[in-house]
């Protein structure tokens, strides 16, 4: 194995910590091929971020902060959010092969995409699952796993799920907040994961994320914004972060909300 550097350790530590929920120093250190002494500086680092829990020996999964069930976000900026689908719903065209992430605003967008033709759709999210099977001929597949029974998510085997598959033509997901240095981030481990293993498959990224997310608290980063190709939001994004972000290199669509809606 080639060396690796610090934040590639750590996206290796974090990776092994979400399938096993604990990783110990030895084995670590044996696997990335660096002393012990390394990995144990790494897994201080990870749990200053809030990242895991160091216990005797090794790490194990730090306790998920909840972001809030499912039914609470969809009903939560509802107008806003699904302005932003409708914005974002062209980019869908029939035959496209898309993933969509557990985020109501992908669950949104979802609603926006039931009658387009030959879609295939990748999703961690029970309910657009649910959604698309019922009333869609749109072929589903859902990646295995964990269930969240909050975020009514699936977690933890997307990678396995979606490794020899081809690339996913356009893929969409939600953030807990935007950072202009940070870039998408959430409260839930096993959530950025999920959004790191759609990133590395998709050919174009969206981020569709409500202006209360930008310039936000949260956790841990899922994407890098030179990963995504654009992001979409409401009008009432602070302007400052989103010239930030624009300054990043990564183009911003302000979608307006119907005023009697907002």
């Amino acid at each position: 194995m080639p060396s690796l550097d610090e934040h590639a350790r750590s996206q290796a530590i974090l990776s092994a910590l979400g399938a096993a929920g604990r990783v110990e120093v030895n084995d670590l250190a044996q696997r990335l091929e660096v002393s012990p002494v390394t990995i144990r500086k790494d897994l201080d680092a990870l749990e200053q971020r809030a990242a895991l829990r160091r216990v005797r020996g090794g790490a194990v999964a730090a306790t998920v902060v909840d972001e809030g069930s499912f039914e609470t976000r969809l009903r939560t900026r509802r107008a806003e959010k699904a302005a932003i689908a409708r914005a974002v719903a062209p980019l869908v065209q029939d035959g496209d092969v898309i993933a969509l992430d557990s985020s109501t605003s992908c669950h949104f967008l979802a609603r926006e995409l039931l009658h387009r033709r030959s879609l295939v759709v990748i999703t961690n999210s029970m309910p657009t699952a649910t959604l698309f099977s019922e009333r869609s001929e749109a072929t589903v597949l859902v990646t295995g796993g964990i269930v969240r029974r909050s975020a009514r998510s699936v977690v933890g085997l997307i990678n396995d799920v979606l490794a020899g598959r081809g690339r996913i033509h356009k893929g969409f997901i939600g953030a807990h907040a935007v950072s202009a240095d940070r870039g998408v981030m959430d409260m839930a481990l096993e959530e950025v994961q999920a959004k790191q293993h759609f990133a590395a498959h998709c050919s174009e990224l969206y981020g569709l994320v409500d202006a209360s997310k930008f310039g936000s608290f949260s956790l841990h980063t899922a994407t890098p914004l030179s990963q995504l190709t654009a992001l979409y939001t409401g009008a009432g994004a602070d302007p400052t972060v989103v010239a930030a972000i624009e300054r990043a290199g990564t183009r911003v669509h302000r979608v307006a909300v119907p005023e009697e809606h907002r």
